[in-house]
């Protein structure tokens, strides 16, 4: 279908409405900006940094570089799905609004289960995010002024860069759109000057076939084919990364030409971060001079140490500085999406105390108790790293788990509703179907994939509880619904009805 045949309003303003909401967020966004967010949270200076560690575990040098890449293949089929869907709604609830305008019956139903997917996965993935970021700022702060790693600095550090993120979020969108746009250039320049210190400056590397083709396995499983395993465990570390450009539909409503900026701004976060991402993690693994030595550090941060032993111990902090304020960046448009995508759902009063929660202060357009309420659940997520070290993967694995779920919801939804999908101005015509499946399932795959156990002997402090929280999530949700919730949650609330009453064109 041509670009041309799909709906065409003619304003942001207008389109918003024939979907039942009034402009209540500002619409300061341009289409970089949008793209900024969502590339800011894939950020591949944090995920790829900070869980390095994972695949070099599991999997090694192959998982790193031809898994990123394999991986950065799927999630481009996945994010062009859900790009398509984006162009045809572009509102702030995105996913889960998507649901219930998709699915042929229980409309209610799909929005809920989308929603409580999508909202607790990037509750997670901000967890993720900053407590990542702290593990790096403390690797940081251990190279450049002797501070000593511990677990209970490491969280001290992530409280502080967590409220400092709710903080500027809740200042105002035009900061948000500055900082954003000042990440994205940060991030590949930053990236240019890593590969290029790493390229230029250590006396060897590893050879060019040992990057690609290594395979390291130090889960502690050693049945046949272990090494096979440990490899599609290492995928994580790329999965992971890949995670947050929903933030584009998220900031939909605050965005100009939302139909074809949000679609673009998926789309294009991703595909700048597989080539991006696939040079640095290049770089990095070619300059490996002590694998072991480096997978094991007292920085617990494999890849500030693989810096310190290429290039030495100077210029190694000062790329790991890239990476810290990367990191940084990334966290804060995290709070920015997550707060969006709660906001919308308080709207339509799927959480509780939703009346506090969608509020929208009239000075800045920002939902501030909604930026509040994200940061607070970031922070009980995070609190049980304080005893096991576990904690910072399952808080990766629960973010791809629930995210993914909720971003091909309505890609399987749209597949079934076939031809009476009406398209927004971005669509992938007569690639929409083998596009779709594809994007289905892989997410099925990795489903499989993430809650698979990732190491041997199986104790309590080495289980993958990724299970446990997904069943929770999954068995309240339910609980909830049938309880309660399908009594009075009708999906998406058109906040325009009152305005219809009183005599006012909608359209």
């Amino acid at each position: 279908m041509s670009a041309d045949h799909g709906i065409a309003p003619t304003s942001d303003e207008e389109r918003l409405a024939q979907l039942g909401y009034k402009q209540e967020l500002h619409r300061r966004l341009s289409g970089f900006s949008n793209f900024a967010v969502s590339f800011s949270i894939i950020s591949i200076l944090a995920g790829a940094i900070t869980s390095y560690g994972i695949a070099m575990t599991a999997g090694g040098p192959m998982a790193i570089t031809l898994g990123w890449l394999f991986v950065g293949i799927m999630v481009t089929f996945v994010a062009l799905a859900m790009a398509e869907v984006c162009s045809a709604y572009p509102t702030a609830g995105a996913l889960y609004w998507w649901a219930a305008a998709l699915a042929k019956k229980n409309k209610p139903a799909w929005a809920w289960f989308v929603g409580w997917f999508n909202f607790l996965g990037e509750v997670a993935v901000t967890a993720a995010i900053d407590f990542g970021a702290a593990i790096t700022t403390s690797a940081f702060l251990s190279l450049a002024f002797d501070v000593e790693v511990t677990t209970g600095r490491t969280f001290l550090i992530f409280l502080v860069i967590i409220i400092v993120h709710g903080l500027l979020n809740t200042f105002g969108v035009n900061l948000v759109r500055l900082l954003s746009d000042v990440s994205a250039w940060w991030h590949l320049v930053g990236v240019a000057v890593i590969v290029g210190v790493l390229a230029v400056v250590p006396d060897q590397h590893k050879p060019v076939s040992e990057v690609f083709f290594e395979v390291q396995n130090a889960t502690g499983f050693s049945f046949s084919g272990a090494g096979v395993y440990a490899v599609l465990i290492g995928l994580l570390m790329a999965q992971y990364t890949y995670t947050g450009y929903d933030a584009s539909a998220h900031v939909a409503e605050e965005t100009h030409d939302a139909a074809r900026a949000a679609p673009r701004g998926i789309v294009l976060s991703v595909v700048v971060s597989v080539i991006a991402g696939f040079v640095l993690l290049f770089a990095i693994t070619w300059s490996i001079q002590d694998y072991e030595g480096a997978r094991t550090s007292d920085l617990a941060l494999p890849p500030a140490q693989i810096f310190i032993d290429a290039v030495g111990h100077d210029l190694g902090t000062f790329l790991l500085f890239i990476c810290m304020v990367a990191q940084w960046f990334c966290g804060m448009a995290s709070v920015t999406a997550n707060s969006r995508m709660s906001y919308a759902f308080a709207r339509d009063d799927a959480i509780p105390g939703a009346r506090i929660w969608k509020k929208v202060n009239a000075r800045t357009g920002t939902p501030t108790n909604s930026i509040w309420l994200c940061v607070t659940l970031s922070i009980l997520l995070v609190l049980p790293s304080l005893w096991n070290t576990t904690a910072y993967l399952a808080a990766t694995s629960i973010a791809v788990i629930g995210l993914y779920i909720a971003y091909v919801g309505p890609v399987l939804l749209r597949r079934r509703l076939g031809d009476d999908f009406e398209p927004g101005p971005w669509n992938l015509g007569k690639w929409s179907a083998p596009i779709g499946w594809i994007a289905i399932v892989w997410v099925g795959v990795i489903c499989v994939l993430f809650v698979l156990p990732t190491a041997s002997p199986i104790t309590a402090s080495t289980f993958n509880y990724t299970i446990v929280a997904v069943a929770v999530v999954l068995g309240a949700a339910t609980i909830w619904w049938f309880a309660s919730a399908r009594k009075w949650f009708t999906g998406p609330k058109q906040n325009l009805i009152e305005k219809a009453h009183h005599g006012e064109q909608i359209d």
